[in-house]
């Protein structure tokens, strides 16, 4: 459902009319260096897409990443050639679903310990997401947004109280979850946005404050109250205070086989998944997962645009360091926001599910939407905007032609899935996203046996 939701909206924004492109600095304020490496990832893509086992699939990765990547454009055209307003509404918005979510959690808590069950099962309390790991990527991307009143010094204190209460529940939520890629996300953010600047310090503090009461709070409410009242609790976070890599070894070391055997142009975007073996449909590693996919030249372009925006980000707050403007406070929960997800990317699957690329998409929009550029870019050749109407175009009908051909059948072949391999779903671009057949010979290299059929990277 959440892939047939992005697909969807991808569908309605790739309307050229409804968002005057060609007239709007949003879409093309990149200096032609930036432009020239962006098309050469494009073309290499494409290569490597004609060159792989099953290019109707890979096709289908670039198509989803094109389409990702004009709705960042859209919400940055949006927001540039709107007003600051948008940016109220945006933190309000994001604000009623962490209320709603975290009212969700307390209810469900608060049933179970009314209860006369003897147990309680915190993953149960996490509800609305297939996995939990997918509920703890939402966090990660919403946790450093909150804070923005927080920040605000025109906010009234009541509202404060109220939005700190928020913040400390969401974040003895995300404890709860025992998504260890979240805690690593929100560190990483924490501790550079301790060295940014005087905004980043105080946002580092209301985060360090907020986690602390979440923790205390956590361990009063699933460890003290639960032996008081006799109950005993499954799937309590502290069990997942470990070191071990959940079986994240045995994809990496795949990922890894692949990389040293096409590192030039990879197997093909999405091709992780025509391997199959018993972890993942994705290596759960950002990096990794490029390079095998992609080649080796395109993750480096890729890692240096990213370097180059996160750098061009941290500058201006760095300049900023001393501004309150609304704006400014903005940019710092932003880039928070992208450096916990960039984080977290690193152990998880961020950059393939489709509501954590929704939110992806967005912040990186967003970022575009208020940043500050120094120099006016360069024009732009109507043959080019045409250009990248064409290839959107061909992008989102493809992703429709997809959905078209599977999402009828979607069900019929989950439990073909299920009947043939057992066990549980491998997400990729569908909920059961493996897209090949066991028995590869890379698979073999992976020495399987080495790790449960159970094991889930958390």
């Amino acid at each position: 459902m959440q892939r047939l939701a992005q697909v969807f909206l991808c569908l309605v924004l790739a309307a050229p009319k409804l968002f005057d492109f060609c007239s709007c600095r949003g879409l093309w304020f990149w200096d032609r260096g930036v432009r020239r490496v962006k098309l050469l990832i494009l073309a290499l893509g494409f290569v490597s897409s004609l060159s792989s086992r099953q290019p109707m699939w890979a096709f289908g990765e670039l198509a989803l990443l094109l389409a990702c990547f004009h709705i960042s454009l859209c919400i940055g055209h949006a927001r540039q050639c709107g007003s600051s307003r948008l940016d109220f509404f945006f933190i309000r918005a994001v604000i009623f679903l962490c209320v709603v979510k975290t009212a969700q959690f307390l209810g469900a808590g608060a049933s179970a310990f009314v209860s006369n069950a003897h147990m309680l099962d915190t993953d149960l309390l996490m509800e609305g997401f297939s996995n939990i790991r997918f509920y703890g990527q939402f966090q990660t991307f919403t946790l450093p947004l909150l804070a923005l009143p927080l920040l605000c010094r025109t906010q009234t204190r009541s509202f404060k109280i109220c939005i700190f209460a928020l913040v400390c529940c969401w974040w003895m939520i995300a404890i709860c979850s025992g998504t260890r890629g979240t805690w690593l996300g929100m560190i990483g953010a924490t501790c550079l946005m301790a060295f940014s600047s005087g905004q980043g310090r105080r946002w580092a503090g209301w985060q360090g404050l907020a986690a602390l009461i979440g923790l205390t709070s956590f361990w009063l409410l699933f460890r003290v109250l639960p032996d008081y009242l006799g109950l005993k609790v499954f799937n309590f976070a502290g069990d997942r205070l470990s070191t071990s890599l959940s079986a994240r070894d045995v994809i990496w070391h795949q990922a890894w086989e692949m990389i040293k055997e096409r590192p030039l142009l990879g197997f093909g975007p999405m091709h992780f998944a025509d391997i199959p073996n018993p972890v993942a449909a994705h290596p759960h590693q950002a990096i990794l997962q490029w390079a095998c996919e992609w080649g080796i030249p395109s993750t480096l372009l890729v890692m240096w645009l990213v370097s180059k925006g996160l750098w061009a980000t941290f500058r201006l707050i760095r300049a900023n360091h001393r501004s309150t403007e609304p704006v400014d406070l903005l940019r710092v929960c932003l880039f928070a926001s992208l450096i916990g997800a960039l984080t977290q990317s690193m152990v998880d699957g961020v950059i393939v599910m489709p509501y954590s690329q929704l939110w992806l998409a967005i912040v990186v929009g967003w970022l575009i939407g208020i940043h500050d550029f120094s120099t006016e870019p360069p024009a732009v050749r109507p043959i080019a905007q045409k250009g990248w109407v064409a290839i959107l175009t061909l992008a989102v009908v493809y992703l429709g032609y997809i959905v078209f051909r599977d999402a009828p059948n979607l069900d019929q072949r989950e439990q073909v899935y299920i009947q043939e391999h057992g066990g549980r779903f491998q997400p990729r671009f569908w909920m059961q996203g493996v897209i090949g057949q066991p028995g590869g010979r890379l698979l073999e290299q992976t020495n399987a046996a080495n790790f449960s059929p159970l094991a889930t990277p958390k």
